[in-house]
């Protein structure tokens, strides 16, 4: 039987990799009693992370859904990877959850990847708490950790537990919401409860009342309640709390140690308890503006937030049911492509295995298969409901390779392929370039890239190889020219002849017209690869007729798509065609197509001609302790420093970087940093090359011409 919105929890476990959200998973379904032995990721045998791929790199590097049954409730638990490079599948997580717990380890305090997810907690308004765990590490420092917290996440940060015995011995936590003391057997599982000693008991009540400050301040009967009796009792500061997390002005901080089992039921207590329901949730937004409440008895809207290609099964399609009830059977229209689908088969899922169930209803999470054109983002409702939630922002990419095929015969098999894995990961951006003449793919990071190459090798089949890309650079001129050009031509019947005089300068926004020429016309052409070409049309009399003047300006243009230099697009240049001659039987269209592209050309090398690069800002967020590596490799990479800052414990990076110096960098910062700093890039400008570099990149555009 399907759950009621009220009583289902939504939760996405979050947290730099290594912080231990598999493991706290695995222990969460063994204490519901939905697992009967507890996995471990040294075995390769927990329900999360359950994919070749990611048994064979020990890592998470897909939101895993699971679900348990917990008192009351049906708690949906999706696990995300923690390394950055797969930050889509938090992003996607996220989008459908409603509560975040953001996992952090005892040992190594706020970590750049927690501070990559607290973003995202940020931008989706999420509820979230906050979990300390491996607090039996022999480096465990809980102190340090919550301060950390504080200091990064802010003063909402509130402990409502902590370990009296942290480390190898640990087994014993303080619980200031219950005021009681959990003490585990070794083997973990249900504590024995015992009163709190005296010792502790000032502590313990310092954070208590911290907590039922934080309840009263959301409700003004509970306020009252509060100044009156200066407490709360236990139904009144569940109700308080609730509020407090549901608008984020609390972020409760508890402790655990997943692998031993100890504290994990508290956990899941308190999201059933305290932790909002879909029902509590402010309405999702549609992408006319419009809001959709989650309402079992409304129309059936669900929403795909992640979509697999699976072995013997094929696509399959996870889900959250926005409004109404979902039920098997059912035919619904996907609002992106009008596609009609049939729902054959629901499923609950625990990461492989999977459950079938009649029917879902609003708030809760599925997954179904074989849908034919549903994809992630896509709403599916009955016929004539026209809603569209609003999309996941997936991030912008950080890093770009080329590939090629071993084979003519590869090609397309590899394209398709890589068409499939974007539908799957749309963090993924598949370009093939007509002005580079390569297949470029976009993504997080090189072990992101390097996950789909493995990925599209074993699931496809398919070979491909990963080359440097080339870089989009841009030619211009940097002072006035003028030349001329006769083309004549015959050869038996009506020849060929044109006659063109050309100026051409540096173009910029808002310049005067020449001073020396009539303009009769002008012409702005905006380019698609960025800048303009003005086009002037100074002829006096008629040595040009008029109707030529478009032929003369598609020959300039075949040149600027291909510059003369490198064969680079041209930008932000004003061509005045101000003389030439004209024959009245052999003149024609492209007589005069192919002087003016010569023409320009021969006035292009002639103007002090430059190559323009892409620069990329960069911001990098690192520790204090790898900063100097940090900053050194950028100097060896022309980058310029446009200023640092510290954010929480972090230092923050701000440098503009040729886009040509970037190749690799997500690998070089990785190790630079053994895996604890993070970077984000977006296009800024086009710049000059330095003249030596220019030199050395016409000379090999020059070889390359020569060998073609």
């Amino acid at each position: 039987m399907s759950k009621e919105s009220k009583d289902i929890r939504n939760v996405v476990l979050l947290g730099h990799s290594g912080s231990g959200k598999t493991t706290l998973a695995e222990t969460m379904l063994f204490e519901a009693d939905q697992i009967k032995r507890r996995g471990t990721v040294e075995n390769k045998s927990t329900s999360s992370d359950y994919t070749s791929i990611e048994q064979e790199k020990g890592n998470s590097i897909f939101s895993t859904l699971l679900h348990a049954d917990w008192k009351n409730s049906k708690i949906n638990i999706i696990d995300t990877p923690g390394l950055d490079d797969f930050v889509g599948e938090v992003a996607s997580s996220l989008k459908v959850a409603d509560t975040g717990v953001l996992v952090l380890n005892a040992a190594n305090g706020v970590e750049v990847g927690s501070e990559l997810v607290w973003e995202y907690i940020e931008k989706y308004q999420t509820p979230s708490l906050i979990v300390i765990n491996q607090v039996d590490h022999d480096k465990a420092d809980f102190e340090s950790t919550l301060e950390q917290a504080k200091n990064r996440f802010g003063s909402n940060v509130l402990a409502i537990q902590y370990p009296l015995n942290q480390g190898p011995g640990f087994n014993t936590i303080v619980d200031a919401l219950r005021m009681t003391m959990y003490v585990f057997n070794e083997d973990g599982g249900k504590p024995e409860k015992v009163a709190i000693p005296e010792s502790e008991m000032a502590r313990a009540q310092e954070m208590h009342n911290a907590l039922v400050e934080a309840a009263a301040e959301n409700d003004e009967t509970l306020m009252e309640i509060f100044f009156d009796k200066g407490s709360l009792n236990e139904s009144e500061l569940t109700k308080g709390l609730n509020i407090a997390l549901a608008n984020q002005q609390i972020f409760p901080v508890f402790i655990c140690s997943s692998v031993n089992n100890m504290g994990s039921g508290r956990i899941m207590g308190f999201i059933n308890d305290i932790c909002p329901s879909p029902a509590d949730r402010p309405a999702a937004s549609l992408e006319n503006g419009d809001s959709l409440a989650p309402n079992a008895s409304d129309t059936t809207s669900i929403f795909i937030y992640k979509t697999i290609s699976e072995p013997q099964v094929g696509k399959v399609s996870y889900f959250k049911v926005y409004s109404g009830e979902i039920k098997e059977g059912d035919e619904l229209v996907n609002a992106s492509n009008q596609s009609s689908e049939r729902i054959n088969q629901i499923f609950v899922a625990n990461g492989k295995n999977r459950t079938a169930v009649q029917s879902l209803k609003a708030g809760d999470i599925g997954v179904t298969v074989k849908l034919k054109n549903a994809h992630t983002n896509d709403t599916l409702s009955p016929k004539g409901v026209d809603r569209k939630i609003s999309q996941i922002s997936f991030p912008p990419s950080r890093i770009r390779v080329a590939v090629e095929a071993p084979s003519k015969g590869d090609i397309e098999k590899m394209i398709k392929a890589l068409q499939l894995t974007h539908e799957e990961d749309p963090t993924l951006i598949l370009e093939q370039s007509k002005e580079l003449k390569q297949t470029i793919l976009h993504g997080q990071g090189q072990l992101h890239l390097d996950i789909i190459k493995y990925r599209i090798e074993k699931v496809f089949n398919v070979n491909m190889d990963f080359i440097k890309p080339k870089i989009p650079f841009r030619e211009t001129i940097t002072k006035v020219a003028n030349d001329s050009y006769r083309h004549k031509k015959q050869s038996g019947g009506s020849g060929q002849f044109a006659e063109v005089h050309m100026r051409i300068e540096p173009y910029h926004e808002g310049m005067a017209d020449p001073s020396d020429l009539n303009v009769r016309k002008t012409e702005v052409e905006p380019l698609p690869w960025g800048g303009n070409l003005v086009f002037l049309w100074c002829i006096v009399g008629g040595s040009i007729d008029a109707k030529f003047s478009n032929a003369i300006k598609k020959g300039v243009m075949n040149k600027m798509i291909e510059g003369p230099l490198t064969g680079s697009h041209c930008r932000d240049i004003r061509v005045c065609i101000y003389d030439g001659k004209m024959h009245p039987v052999d003149s024609n269209d492209m007589a005069f197509q192919i002087a003016g592209s010569i023409v320009f050309k021969n006035a292009f090398e002639q103007a002090a001609p430059q190559i323009l690069e892409p620069i990329y800002e960069v911001e990098i967020l690192c520790s204090d302790d790898v900063m100097g590596d940090i900053m050194s490799d950028l100097q060896t990479r022309r980058a310029m420093i446009l200023g640092m800052d510290s954010e929480g414990h972090y230092q923050k990076i701000k440098a503009k970087i040729p886009l040509m110096e970037m190749y690799k960098y997500s690998s070089t910062l990785r190790a630079l940093s053994q895996g604890r700093a993070k970077f984000t890039r977006a296009f800024s400008e086009y710049a000059a090359l330095p003249g030596d570099v220019q030199k050395k990149l016409i000379s090999e555009a020059k070889a390359e011409m020569q060998e073609a």
